[in-house]
Formats: structure tokens, sequence, C-alpha cells
């Protein structure tokens, strides 16, 4: 049996930053996750992938964002069942929970978080009758290595920032980038809808709106694809293409979690965001992308602000009674980091109190 004071369903990276905040609450966390390491989405499939709205980081691949984080929280030492799915949740006579994984193993803990993100996940594809036998022969549902597609004539579809950022990214990369939505207004940061039109008129994104791939040829590998277009009188366009990559998301499934009794709104684990992200199971919260409530935007960001909040409120329920005064790291620093505490200056915090 893993005891622990926080077991945290997930190792994204909210998951991870959950880690750290409970670190300054001196609470101990345990991670579980279904992928053999760290990072989940973010290292699993597109750690190559730039992500552009982390504080301080006007850029920053997905991978170095996870490794970044596993830097942040080692001086917290967590624990981690990696490569195991969390099946069964038992409540116990006095609140606390036992989380029992697909391969048997049992975690006991007061306090449990999912922040298992889109959960287990599948590629939504497009009804293109033959795009089967060209998986892996030039189709690809997700971008792991940007370096792939070096030279060569990329087709991406779809209106969200996933396509956008990739088409922006892979037009300094690739030979020829063509970017295919089946409407003329993208769902994607107006920021990066504004960079794709720019490149477009550079001639460095050939830009097909009101579109959609309907065809794909080619012998051993893909050779070209065929782009029809809502206006008839437009017809259809031939496209080469050493590569197609349609970009329409994931379809999310919360998986074993789904039957843990959780109040569920499409897809997503309902929460009282006007206090803790708390579930209808008291001492069973959900942050990150796999919750929902008025008003929620999908960011990593959101997580991070989500898993703070809620390390505040499971402290009081580890440690009823017991009052927390906040510190902050400015002031306090963190303890482990060089092996040391670092302690502030006297004369910083008599400036900054003044």
């Amino acid at each position: 049996m893993i005891k622990t004071d926080i077991l945290i369903i997930g190792a994204g990276p909210t998951g991870l930053f959950t880690v750290f905040e409970a670190g300054l609450l001196k609470l101990k966390t345990h991670l579980i996750d279904a992928l053999p390491q760290p990072g989940g989405q973010c290292s699993e499939i597109y750690p190559k992938k730039p992500i552009y709205d982390i504080p301080a980081f006007p850029e920053i691949l997905a991978g170095d964002l996870v490794k970044n984080l596993m830097q942040q929280i080692q001086p917290f030492e967590p624990g981690f069942t990696l490569g195991e799915r969390a099946e069964t949740l038992e409540t116990l006579e006095d609140g606390s929970f036992i989380v029992t994984t697909n391969k048997g193993t049992k975690h006991h803990a007061p306090v449990v978080v999912i922040a298992g993100g889109l959960g287990s996940f599948e590629p939504r594809k497009p009804l293109i009758p033959n795009i089967q036998s060209f998986e892996d022969k030039g189709v690809a549902y997700i971008i792991k290595d940007p370096e792939v597609y070096r030279d060569k004539k990329v087709v991406i579809s779809g209106g969200g920032d996933s396509a956008l950022d990739w088409a922006i990214f892979l037009s300094d990369v690739a030979a020829e980038v063509s970017l295919v939505h089946r409407r003329n207004e993208f769902r994607g940061a107006l920021d990066s809808v504004e960079k794709a039109a720019a490149l477009a008129k550079e001639g460095k994104i050939k830009l097909f709106t009101e579109a959609e791939v309907v065809k794909i040829f080619g012998d051993e590998q893909l050779e070209a694809v065929i782009v029809k277009h809502n206006d008839a009188a437009k017809g259809e366009t031939y496209v080469e293409a050493d590569n197609f990559i349609p970009l329409f998301g994931l379809s999310p499934k919360l998986g074993p979690i789904g039957n843990w009794g959780l109040e569920i709104e499409k897809n997503a684990i309902k929460v009282d965001n006007s206090y803790d992200y708390q579930t209808n199971i008291p001492g069973v919260y959900a942050i990150g992308d796999v919750n929902t409530y008025p008003g929620k935007l999908k960011l990593i960001l959101s997580g991070f602000h989500e898993a703070a909040v809620m390390c505040q409120s499971a402290y009081q329920k580890i440690n009823p009674g017991k009052r927390y005064v906040m510190k902050y790291t400015t002031v306090g620093g963190v303890e482990g980091f060089d092996g040391t505490k670092k302690e502030a200056k006297k004369e910083v915090v008599q400036s900054i109190l003044a």
C-alpha cells in the first residue's frame, strides 16, 4: 500500500505543478499515470510543439516545459506509479480513499486529485475512405518531431490552435505548407490567425478556406491530396503532398474514472469553482482540462491556477483546524534548491515592506 497526503491522477503539466504547490504546504504527493513517463500529452504526443501562453516564456517546447516542471518539483521528492491506469476508487469510513490501478497497485490518501487532462483519447479522423492505408505512409494525426517534415510538402487540415500553430512553425521547416479549413473563420487564437494570414500573403503558407481534403493518392507513400472547395465554381484542387496531417482534435474518454460516481457533464467532471474545484465527492478534486464549470478555459495556465487553489483547500482537509499562513516564495525561498533553503536578505525584505 502506497500512502501519501495527496494522490494525483495524471502526471501532465497540471498534475506536476500540483506537486510544487503541495510541497510548499509540506504535503507529500504521489502521481499515477497510464503513460510510461511524466508529462502527459506534452511528452507523449507533441514534445516538440511550441507553446506560447506560458508566463515568462514567449515560446517553449512542450517537452521542455515538462523538463522544467520536473526540475521545479525535484526538491519535494514525489512518488510515481507510471504505466498503470487508475481503475477503482474506494471511500473508507474515515473519509480517506484507496485507489487501485489496473495492475493491482493500491494507494491510500485523504485527498485525491484528478488531473487527467483529456483522459484517454484517440484522434478524430476525417471521413476519407482509404486514409487508414496511408497511416505511417505520409498520414499522421499528431506531430511528435517537426524535423520529420523538413523539406517536405505538407498539407495540414484543421481550424484550431494546433493546426494554426503547426502550420506557422512548419513554414520555416517544410518545403511547402498548405493549411486547409472547411470554414472561413478559424477557432484559434487571434494572434495565430493573423500570423497565418500574414504568412499566406508572403507565400510561405498556401491557405485554403471553405474547403476540405476529400481524397488522397499514392502508391507506396502519399503523393497528393484533393482539396474540394465549398464554392462549386472553384471545383477541386490537386495538391502535391508528402505528408497529410489532419488536426481535428482528440476524442476524449474518461475511462474508469467515469464510473466513480462523479458528476459528469459532456465528458468532463463538474467541480465547484466558487471555492476549491472539489467534485461532488468530498475530498476528491478535479483540475485542469478534465474539469468543467461556468467560464472554464482549457489552458495549461488555468490548470496551474486551479492547482494552487485546490492545494489550499486540501491542506485544510488534511489538517482540520490548523491555521496556515501563506508565505511567498519570493521571501521564503524553496527548501531543497541548491541543497539549502534560500532565505531572503534582510535589506530585500525591508525594501519590500517599504
